[in-house]
């Protein structure tokens, strides 16, 4: 425990004792405290029975009684050699047992934990206090109040959002961006309200953050992405331990529906943008279209089952590393090949499907990232091919004649200015073109996500650490 949190729990010398009455070791060493607080080895007793005791014991993260504290160090239980070691009194309850385990706090108790919070720690929270008439639905009255992106929503109490809070280390408030279009600072409190509305855990806070810093970016551009009427929306990628361990989907149905932090952590990024920066459809949002992935498109990749690096040590982490990934792009489009056995001939199905992002005939101007699937990938890694490979391969076959990209060519309007025809061109420019790994082990079809328009004017793929 930290010195400071002692001195406001009540005492900055000597040692703190909590107990309970009803815990049958605290009654068993009543004796022994009442001792210890004659002597004044103990300064301060404080009793889980009261709300002040309650306080206290919260205070100070109480998870067992009795517990004996002083400054950064507490032992929990009885034991008689740690009791006497700790408090340098020797011979301490001579009649009772060597050793009784302790019992839970009441903190921990059902409901106790969120009442406690709010009573005690809610008057952190600066987020504005919105009052519902009583027979108001919360529901329909935070889709009445425009919170909402078209689904239902959790209510953000303030038990809600002080959990969620726990999920992460840093304070709350601390600016992760500043979000467009409204260009409004966002303090963490701000994504956990909204993290709550997207119905996040509070462990995916830390992926959600990071997602925020990462589109608030001018790399990413997210002001322009919304201002659009392209198809395009954010899409995070997530790589390293943190996706195993708020068990995101990899596998199956991987850009799908199912998995409530794949859903939530990037509907949890859209309601920031929506409700802290302002950029709602029919206001900046400017899509003709749009695509369903504007509502969430997050997943994890498949870092254990891959034959390549994950994307995020490709962008320059470390391994093992949690990152997440931002990039601005469409909904996914299939690719099938179940025939190809060889990379050679795998790869140029791939190249036909990726001619088509945006245009066949617009080179250089859309990224795109593939998702590979593990029977697809597993034919380059059976032919030693490396993501490298991969890509040289296909902006290789993807390098087409300006005369077959003109405008006009092949009786079509659309294309490149005919000043260009005398040159070849790539679909891709060097660094518009990744792939990830991810998907069910049935199956050999892939995806295509493709970009928006790319450059100063457009969006860059940014990734960002994800921190406790």
């Amino acid at each position: 425990m930290p010195p400071s949190a002692q001195k406001s729990a009540g005492g900055d010398v000597g040692i703190v004792a909590v107990v309970r009455r009803d815990c049958p070791t605290c009654s068993l060493v009543a004796p022994v405290l009442d001792d210890l607080v004659t002597r004044g080895v103990i300064r301060t007793v404080h009793r889980e029975d009261d709300d002040d005791g309650l306080e206290a014991s919260w205070r100070l993260g109480i998870e067992t009684v009795p517990t004996l504290i002083r400054e950064d160090e507490r032992i929990v239980g009885w034991s008689r050699a740690q009791w006497e070691g700790f408090t340098g009194v020797p011979g301490l309850g001579p009649d009772l047992p060597d050793y009784r385990p302790g019992c839970g706090s009441r903190t921990l108790e059902p409901g106790i934990a969120d009442e406690l919070a709010v009573r005690f720690s809610a008057s952190t929270l600066s987020s504005r206090r919105v009052e519902l008439a009583e027979l108001e639905d919360d529901a329909e009255a935070m889709f009445d109040r425009g919170w909402s992106d078209g689904l239902p929503l959790v209510a953000p109490t303030e038990a809600r959002v002080l959990r969620m809070l726990a999920g992460t280390s840093r304070p709350p408030g601390d600016v992760v961006a500043v979000v467009p279009p409204d260009l409004v600072e966002c303090t963490v409190e701000k994504v956990a309200v909204n993290a709550v509305l997207a119905g996040c855990r509070p462990e995916y806070l830390p992926v959600v953050l990071a997602a925020v810093e990462a589109a608030c970016t001018d790399e990413f551009n997210i002001h322009g992405l919304l201002a659009t009427t392209y198809f395009s929306g954010p899409v995070v990628i997530v790589n390293g331990p943190i996706a195993r361990a708020i068990g995101m989907n990899s596998g199956v149905n991987v850009l799908g529906q199912g998995n409530r932090a794949n859903a939530t952590i990037g509907r949890a990024l859209q309601l920031v943008i929506r409700n802290v920066g302002g950029g709602r459809p029919g206001g900046v949002d400017r899509a003709t279209l749009g695509n369903p992935g504007k509502l969430t498109f997050c997943f994890a990749e498949d870092d254990a089952g891959s034959p390549w690096e994950p994307l995020s040590v490709e962008r320059g982490l470390p391994p093992d590393v949690s990152a997440v990934t931002l990039f601005a792009g469409e909904g996914p489009r299939g690719v099938v090949d179940q025939a190809s056995r060889t990379a050679d001939s795998l790869a140029r199905s791939f190249a036909g499907a990726l001619r088509s992002v945006a245009h066949p005939k617009l080179p250089m101007a859309f990224d795109a990232f593939v998702v590979v699937s593990p029977e697809h990938a597993r034919v380059f890694r059976d032919a030693g091919w490396s993501k490298t490979r991969l890509r040289d391969e296909l902006v290789g076959l993807l390098t087409l004649p300006g005369t077959e990209l003109v405008r006009g060519a092949g009786d079509c309007a659309e294309g490149i200015p005919e000043a260009l025809a005398g040159a070849s061109w790539p679909k891709f420019r060097p660094d518009g073109l990744w792939f990830v790994h991810a998907g069910g082990t049935a199956g050999m079809f892939s995806a295509i996500i493709g970009g928006w328009i790319n450059g100063e004017t457009g969006s860059q793929p940014v990734t960002r650490e994800v921190m406790p």
